[in-house]
């Protein structure tokens, strides 16, 4: 590894990470550093051991797993290229906190305590610099991403149809607005290769030189796009075991059984260091909802999947930012009809060229998000709505309320008529073109329950069943209600999602307190005939029943409203103080509050603002 490319690409990473410092202190640094290189699977540091050492990771791609008590391991996150790892351990002394296994070859420099130690102590300057590094990481904690960008990535056809190389190319123009791309596929390689003078007589030497071929080639691109052939080849196995991330390019008209590659590529090393593989379905530009995604989901154990048309420049784009993790999520908040108001947001947005690559959402929010996840026109989408919660969902109140106020039946009814409507059929969650969740809370297990898989309409059922107002819902055996009990706004829950760069989120939660100028909560007689005097001329302003359980429902999460703000890179939060939380017959007029509310914060922001929610051209 001493040649002068990799030596070349350490001095970009020193210089970004130490730039104020004088190139004096870099080159003694640089001569405390040892290259280390270390095979997929490899682990290079383990929990507890002595933290003895520090890296910089120069290319390829790591792991970070943390064991708990019941000797389960979790993955904390990834690291790619230019990471500082193992560091903390050298200023306390104590044992390392994570695992990390190689998930790909990946090539490392590494600085040994002693020598650490040696550097603080002969330079003042290195020493206050590492450690306002060591400051500034610790103050960035909380906001890295899980999973950092993928350099090199391949793409791997496993069903017929597929034009593997067309659609790379497709995917390396949209990229190219991100980054400096290359594309990479055996005829390529083979060019590159036939180099006069130079022998290939031996596989070790064919194999060698194509390692550090493609080692240049990332080291000196944001993104590297190895195209597989359409069999299990040794080209195809290269592009599996070089990759950070491979993407399954499968024709959705296909039947979803496992292809050769998968069965002699994709071979699992194991959980903890296998690279994540990502389903592309792809679709004909007329299609107007997939299904049956979730047969091609149970056959493999993909981290993700993606629905693209690749005729339509817009989902080819969303594939290119999820990739480069700077996807826009989505997060919609429940409270009742007040969440009518997401209508208006998701116009706001649209007017102003935003697109939408996740979304989620609690209860109302739920089925909100639902309806922008179908990624169908705007004009096609608010008739619907407006139709839906015209025939007010909560009115079919239960003879015997042994179990909930509301029978549920109108509810469902509703939601598998508005389905039918927008998508064609009753999908899936898995169907949906836009990836999509939604928060229940799980009674019997007695915590917050992400749905990201299973019929969608039971999916938005279980999110919005209020406790006491709606019947629960059985999902695998366990009692599902409103979600809002744990997570009303679930912005965190998408900041975990692979890909998301920036969040916009609408909260619903209350603005200010409104206090009771009453000293005891009035008897059932009185609060009955106060509900016979006109609304204006009411001396009780107590909530009804439903609106009660209905808040009450939320009330923990309003409470972390401050905390929720902070995760939200665009926060909207619109002042619906006036409206009711059953008030299903004002649709165009809360729809319209919260679309001149999310109007006016855009407008207020300058376009430097706004940029990084754009598409980029």
């Amino acid at each position: 590894m001493h040649t002068d490319f990799p030596n070349q690409v350490l001095n970009q990473h020193l210089h970004r990470m130490l730039s104020d410092i004088d190139p004096a202190a870099i080159d003694l640094l640089r001569s405390h550093l040892e290259w280390v290189e270390i095979a997929a699977g490899e682990t290079l540091m383990q929990q507890g051991g002595p933290g003895d050492s520090m890296y910089l990771s120069i290319s390829g791609r790591l792991r970070a797993l943390v064991q708990d008590e019941d000797g389960e391991e979790r993955m904390v996150r990834e690291l790619g290229r230019g990471e500082v790892i193992g560091e903390m351990s050298l200023y306390t002394d104590e044992p390392r906190s994570a695992t990390v296994v190689a998930v790909r070859d990946s090539v490392l420099v590494r600085l040994a305590k002693a020598q650490f130690t040696h550097l603080l102590a002969s330079s003042a300057q290195m020493s206050i610099s590492l450690t306002r590094q060591m400051i500034k990481r610790l103050n960035a904690a909380n906001t890295r991403a899980a999973m950092p960008p993928p350099v090199t990535m391949a793409l791997l056809p496993i069903t017929a149809g597929v034009q593997a190389l067309e659609f790379a190319q497709g995917l390396a123009v949209h990229l190219g607005r991100l980054g400096r791309v290359c594309l990479i596929d055996a005829d390529s390689v083979d060019a590159a290769l036939q180099q006069p003078g130079v022998s290939r007589s031996t596989n070790a030497e064919v194999n060698r030189r194509i390692a550090l071929h493609l080692d240049q080639l990332e080291l000196s691109h944001d993104f590297v796009l190895l195209v597989g052939d359409t069999h299990a080849s040794a080209w195809t196995q290269r592009c599996s075991r070089y990759s950070d991330e491979m993407l399954l390019l499968a024709d959705a008209r296909q039947p979803a059984t496992l292809h050769e590659t998968e069965t002699q590529c994709l071979v699992q090393r194991s959980k903890r260091n296998d690279a994540a593989q990502i389903l592309v379905l792809i679709h004909g530009a007329d299609v107007l909802c997939p299904s049956g995604t979730r047969q091609w989901l149970a056959r493999r154990p993909v981290t993700d999947h993606v629905h693209v048309r690749p005729a339509l420049d817009r989902d080819m784009a969303r594939l290119a930012r999820i990739q480069s993790r700077t996807a826009i999520g989505l997060v919609l908040a429940g409270g009742g009809a007040k969440g009518l108001a997401h209508m208006g947001l998701f116009r706001a947005l649209h007017e102003r060229g935003i697109e939408i690559d996740f979304v989620g959402g609690t209860s109302i929010g739920a089925i909100m998000a639902a309806m922008v996840g179908s990624n169908r026109p705007l004009d096609t989408l608010m008739p619907i709505a407006r139709t839906a919660f015209g025939k007010n969902p909560t009115g079919d109140y239960s003879l015997l309320p042994l179990i909930s106020l509301i029978s549920g039946q109108r509810l469902r009814r509703i939601l598998q008529v508005a389905l039918q409507d927008i998508f064609g059929h009753q999908p899936d969650i898995e169907d949906l073109w836009i990836n999509y969740f939604c928060v229940a809370s799980n009674y019997t297990q007695a915590h917050e329950q992400v749905i990201s898989h299973g019929p969608l309409a039971k999916s938005m059922l279980a999110s919005v069943a209020i406790p006491g107002a709606f019947p629960p819902v059985l999902i695998d055996g366990d009692l599902l209600c409103d979600g809002g009990t744990f997570n009303n706004f679930p912005v965190n829950i998408m900041r975990q999602r692979r890909g998301v760069g920036k969040v916009i989120g609408m909260d619903l939660g209350t603005r200010k307190p409104r206090p009771l100028a009453l000293d005891d909560v009035p008897g059932t007689w009185a609060l009955l005939r106060d509900r016979f005097r006109p609304r204006a001329k009411r001396r009780y302003r107590l909530p009804s029943l439903m609106s009660y359980l209905l808040n009450v429902s939320i009330m923990y999460s309003t409470s972390r409203q401050r905390e929720y703000r902070r995760l939200t890179d665009l926060y909207f939060n619109p002042p619906l103080d006036r409206v009711g939380m059953l008030q299903w017959g004002r649709f165009d007029s809360i729809a319209q509050q919260g679309y001149n509310y999310a109007c006016e914060v855009l407008d207020a922001m300058s376009e430097e603002q706004l940029q990084p929610f754009r598409p980029h051209a």
